[in-house]
């Protein structure tokens, strides 16, 4: 049984914990909570008290900090040795972390160092008679229920699993912990980012809006309308602020020399060869709706379609709500609600 539980995480770009790192708090808190164990607080970036005070209500009995303008950016060399400073410091029994793009990176060459091991897009903390994890295997066909002996055991929690932490700031008292910072051949001179309106994967969104390639396909009058179609489809992202998938059919068409709706890419892609994305909502709208699509969408809490074809596979109980309807009337009519 631990007798100390680590939560480790680094601070984004505005010295805050983001929604997935405070989803591992809620997962960290409880794991400890649940078993008796001591709960200890590790963060990382660039000046972590702001995120120290935000998170002073969880209960942890010490919060450690590596600070710096060199831990301020996503480095492997600098966020490995941050984190094995800090597990160093703390030698806990089990060390929580959230699953971000920095971490699932720098983390399992950290716990090597600290002769550790790493589990990774965990699902679920189980702790009746000990701690055990839940990790989907085979694009979240198979799950699996796995315990180790060795310790520290880090694990990497995926994100929309636990609810995030909202307790209320307070100050927190933050221990610095000294690392030997290693020798770096990655300078960042800057950071270049699209316009909002130009960034269609909303990770966070409460609506994931998926397109399937009906959108490009010829109309009832025999015509196809790809310019109608990215209005339709732009005009509900931006204005719901919604997050843009899209099928792996339309997202191959333009490797096939088909048209393709221009703001689409193979990163928009959801199912069983896309990703597997976590809302609490989901509109699909011209797509089909068989198995290899719809595997990409089992963590949806609400799904709804919208498809003129009442035998497509969005009707066979894979939808809460299927509307057999015209995709293109259908989205100018809640374009004009959301610009109302």
């Amino acid at each position: 049984m631990p007798d100390t539980v680590l939560y480790l995480a680094h601070t984004g770009d505005d010295g805050s914990l983001g929604t997935t790192s405070l989803e591992a708090l809620s997962a960290a808190k409880s794991t400890a909570d649940a078993l008796g164990a001591s709960l200890i607080v590790g963060l990382v970036g660039g000046d972590v008290q702001s995120a120290a005070d935000s998170v002073a209500a969880c209960g942890a009995e010490s919060i450690l900090g590596v600070s710096g303008d060199e831990f301020a950016v996503s480095r492997y060399a600098t966020d490995a040795a941050a984190a094995e400073a800090i597990i160093d410091h703390a030698s806990p029994d089990a060390v929580i972390a959230p699953q971000t793009p920095r971490f699932a990176r720098a983390l399992p060459g950290a716990a090597q160092r600290v002769g550790g091991r790493i589990d990774t897009h965990v699902a679920a903390i189980d702790t009746d008679g000990g701690l055990s994890i839940q990790r989907w295997y085979y694009r979240q066909r198979m799950v699996a229920t796995l315990s180790r002996e060795q310790r520290p055991w880090i694990l990497v929690v995926e994100s929309g699993i636990f609810p995030a932490f909202d307790g209320a700031p307070g100050s927190a008292s933050v221990e610095n912990v000294a690392v030997d910072t290693p020798a770096t051949r990655t300078q960042v001179i800057g950071t270049e980012v699209p316009d909002a309106d130009a960034q269609t994967i909303r990770p966070e969104a409460e609506v994931l809006f998926v397109a399937g390639a009906g959108w490009t396909k010829k109309q009832t009058d025999g015509e196809t309308h790809l310019d109608t179609a990215e209005k339709h489809i732009l005009g509900f992202v931006n204005g719901a602020k919604a997050s843009l998938g899209s099928s792996k059919s339309l997202a191959d068409q333009a490797s096939e020399g088909e048209a393709v709706l221009g703001f689409l890419s193979h990163l928009n892609q959801v199912g069983q060869t896309g990703s597997t994305p976590r809302h609490q909502k989901g509109l699909a709208t011209c797509c089909h709706g068989e198995e290899p699509h719809v595997v990409g969408w089992r963590f949806i809490n609400e799904r709804r379609a919208v498809n003129l074809d009442a035998n497509c596979g969005w009707a066979q109980g894979k939808a809460d709500v299927l509307y057999v309807a015209d995709a293109f009337e259908v989205m100018e009519k809640l374009n004009a609600l959301l610009s109302a």
